[in-house]
Parts: C-alpha cells; sequence; structure tokens
C-alpha cells in the first residue's frame, strides 16, 4: 500500500505544463527560437528602463548601463535553472536532465587543454573580426542609436574620465567578465543546445546563430560572433561536455577584461 502511495505521489509530482515542455528532451522551434531570443529583448528594456538611468544619474559610462541590464535578466535566468531543478528533483540544483553536457567524458587536464585552445581561438579570432564588426556598422547598422553603439569596440567607455571607466570596471568586470558569460553557457549551451536533436548536426548553428542575434545590442557584430563561436559550440555538442565552452567563452571574456582593464589602467 505504501508503495502505491508512494508511486502516486511521484506521479503527482512530475512537472506539468509549460515546466514539462521546458524539461522535455525536445524544444519545439518556435519554443526554442523564443527562449532564445527573449532574454535578449528583456535585457535591452533593462538597460533602457533601468540601467541607462541608473548609469546616467551615477555619471557611469554606459557600459554599466547594459552590465546592469544583463544582470537584471540573467540572474533571474540562472535562478530560473535551478527553479527547475526544484520541479525536476525537489531541490534546487541544475543537475536531474535541466543543464546537460556535464558528464565530464574527458579527464580534467585533457579538457584544460582542449579548452584553453578554444579560449586562445576564440580571443585571437575575435579580436581579429573587430574591423568586419565595424564594417557591418557602418554599412548597414548606423540606424542603431542606443547610447554607446559604435564601430568601434570601446565606444561605450568613450568621452568618460579615466577614473570613472576604471570604476565602472572594477565595479562591473567580475560580472561581464566571466559570471554573467558563465550564465549564459549553462543557459544557452547546457540547457537550450541539447533539445534540438531534431536538427541533428545543424543544431550547433542553429543555437550559435541565435545566441549572436539576441545579443541585440550589437546586432552588427553577429557575423564575427557566429565565426569565433561555431567551432566551441560544435564541440560541445558533439563531445558533450559544456567545459570546453566554458573554458572558451567566460574563459576569454575574463582573459580580456584583465588585460584590457591593467592597459588601461597603465595608460
Amino acid at each position: 500500500m505504501n508503495d502505491i502511495h508512494t508511486a502516486d505521489a511521484a506521479t503527482t509530482a512530475r512537472p506539468k505544463g509549460l515546466v514539462a515542455k521546458l524539461l522535455a528532451d525536445k524544444h519545439s522551434i518556435p519554443l526554442s527560437i523564443a527562449l532564445h531570443l527573449v532574454p535578449g529583448a528583456l535585457i535591452v528594456a533593462a538597460y533602457a528602463w533601468i540601467g541607462a538611468p541608473v548609469s546616467r544619474a551615477a555619471d557611469l559610462p554606459i557600459f554599466a548601463a547594459w552590465a546592469i541590464g544583463l544582470m537584471v535578466v540573467l540572474f533571474p535566468l540562472w535562478f530560473g535553472l535551478f527553479w527547475l531543478g526544484k520541479r525536476q528533483t525537489g531541490r534546487y540544483t541544475m543537475r536531474g536532465g535541466v543543464v546537460r553536457y556535464r558528464d565530464k567524458p574527458f579527464s580534467r587536464g585533457k579538457i584544460a587543454l582542449i579548452g584553453i585552445g578554444f579560449l586562445i581561438y576564440m580571443t585571437v579570432v575575435s579580436l581579429s573580426l573587430a574591423p568586419l564588426d565595424a564594417w557591418t556598422y557602418d554599412h548597414f547598422f548606423t540606424w542603431v542609436t542606443f547610447e554607446g553603439s559604435g564601430s568601434s569596440g570601446t565606444t561605450y567607455l568613450d568621452a568618460y574620465s579615466k577614473e570613472a571607466v576604471l570604476t565602472t570596471l572594477l565595479i562591473f568586470g567580475p560580472f561581464t567578465g566571466f559570471l554573467l558569460p558563465l550564465i549564459e553557457e549553462y543557459y544557452f549551451r547546457g540547457f537550450l543546445l541539447p533539445r534540438l536533436p531534431q536538427l541533428g548536426r545543424w543544431a550547433p548553428l542553429f543555437n550559435t546563430a541565435l545566441f549572436s542575434i539576441y545579443h541585440f545590442w550589437a546586432i552588427w557584430t553577429v557575423p564575427s560572433k557566429i565565426l569565433f563561436l561555431l567551432p566551441g559550440v560544435w564541440f560541445v555538442w558533439g563531445k558533450h561536455d559544456i567545459r570546453a565552452t566554458i573554458w572558451m567563452h567566460p574563459g576569454s571574456a575574463l582573459l580580456m577584461t584583465v588585460v584590457g582593464a591593467t592597459a588601461y589602467a597603465l595608460g
């Protein structure tokens, strides 16, 4: 009798409705597109309604406004992954099939070497493609009027004092330089990518393209983002080890933040 009640309770506890759709092994294409792009639209809204007013009131570079917008959206998104784990397992966790590609098929040493390779690749290629970003903006996206938009990668820091820039980087650098990209990897590569089995080998390109478009605030960088992100995403999809893009994306962001801030401080 107790076994029957336990089975009934387990059945009752199974996720239903939208939660069940989110935790399913396969997302429909329309649902996946929405889950990829809606966070980007919310970040733009959070920037406009929260980040920009706060940064202007504090007389900080507009970079702070985008950092605030990202934090306002991505931290709840991160909590949402833990909440889905709670609905699935009864405790707050990203395991239980919520965030996948975490089975660690490679040894720590081997994945570190692979990850460092991707980190170097992304850093070098992204910097090399800066002229492509500038060309794309100048030819197709000058109509984008966000404060700080432009063909220069440092437009959002220009026209501010050195002290204001360094203060902003000190406050927000740990978030934009590591934690927020880490959340993006868990969400886009660990949660969304594995739920596209119907696309087969096209899944990495689909995921990379939509992740690039998700950056609505820098939409002119979509071509370059696809080029420097796709190899790592393809690897994660094929080998089921999310640590590769964690090394690549948050790792390269951290490297460029530290090097860039140090170089700026030293003049």
